[in-house]
């Protein structure tokens, strides 16, 4: 029981997740540099889309409210920990802990839902094409976006609701950023039956989109099977693929580490962290070249950009 510990007022938190890293500035430099990328990439596809009125779509809309996610994702964590490992600040008052903690869960519900909706949005495309634009109107985009973000709150919601009531025996986080296991380790009470809450939250989320992306994908293929024209399946092909390349890049790792951690596979702290770092800054740096490279509008805005800085290209 909590009463057995001898409670402290916690103002700020240590992190301390890092301890154990040779070359902490290197790590550090690199996560920077990353994380510098994904803004200026995602925020370079936002600009993209706001500022040409041909790209006010659906599926485009879907896309920059991609960026903002991967950014909140990124942001939520990336400058707590480029501040222990570049400049040596460790310390994170309480509040801003517990909001780190509820901006971070609140990216990785909001990557799931937006990936599913994007699903959702190329089975409308592919499925019922004439409809489309009936269906997923811009005021419908926009109006599902904004509850999927109210859905989003939400559910996270349980993090600082079961988290606030709960006195504090540690002032030391053993991880690299304000993770909600490693507050809950700090506290005065057992953490298992909280690893179980968010492991459930956590597995159902993730498996039900994934399942709901499976069965959107398995829907189009049917669809496509009975296409009898080959430039038809190509272009249904060229509309998926980069939605499919953002699920394989969000979903793999994540399914890797759930994987891991139920089959009881301990691995070494640094291998730990670097392979939920990938699982932070992969997808969302990946994410925006993706569609800038893949989709047709917005690669030829940059080209003409480019063009523009270089005719000699």
């Amino acid at each position: 029981m909590a009463q057995n510990f001898s409670r402290k007022p916690i103002t700020e938190f240590i992190i301390t997740g890092f301890d154990t890293f040779e070359r902490p500035l290197v790590v550090g430099t690199a996560i920077f540099v990353v994380y510098m990328l994904v803004m200026f990439a995602n925020c370079v596809n936002i600009c993209f889309i706001m500022f040409d009125k041909r790209l006010h779509q659906p599926m485009y809309l879907f896309i920059c409210n991609l960026a903002v996610v991967d950014m909140l994702y990124c942001t939520s964590s990336c400058p707590t920990m480029i501040s222990v490992l570049v400049v040596g600040y460790k310390t994170i008052s309480y509040a801003s802990c517990i909001l780190q903690m509820f901006a971070f869960g609140l990216g990785f519900v909001m990557e799931l839902y937006t990936i599913s909706i994007m699903a959702f949005d190329r089975l409308i495309a592919i499925v019922n094409p004439l409809q489309y634009h009936s269906i997923l109107t811009n005021f419908h985009s926009v109006l599902l976006i904004f509850v999927l973000w109210i859905l989003g709150s939400a559910t996270m919601a349980v993090v600082p609701a079961t988290v606030l009531p709960l006195p504090f025996c540690y002032s030391t986080l053993k991880f690299m950023f304000c993770d909600y296991g490693s507050v809950v380790r700090a506290t005065c009470v057992d953490p298992n039956p909280y690893f179980d809450l968010l492991s459930v939250i956590s597995s159902v989320l993730l498996f039900g989109t994934f399942v709901f992306i499976c069965g959107s994908y398995i829907r189009i293929i049917s669809v496509v099977i009975k296409m009898t024209s080959k430039g038809s399946k190509q272009k249904v092909f060229n509309t998926c693929f980069s939605h499919l390349m953002v699920v394989i890049c969000y979903y793999g790792p994540s399914f890797v580490i759930t994987v891991l951690t139920r089959v009881g596979v301990v691995l070494p702290l640094e291998e730990r962290h670097g392979l939920r770092l990938g699982t932070i800054l992969g997808p969302s740096l990946v994410n925006p070249f993706i569609y800038c490279l893949r989709t047709k509008e917005i690669r030829s805005r940059v080209m003409r950009m480019i063009s523009k800085v270089n005719p000699s290209l």
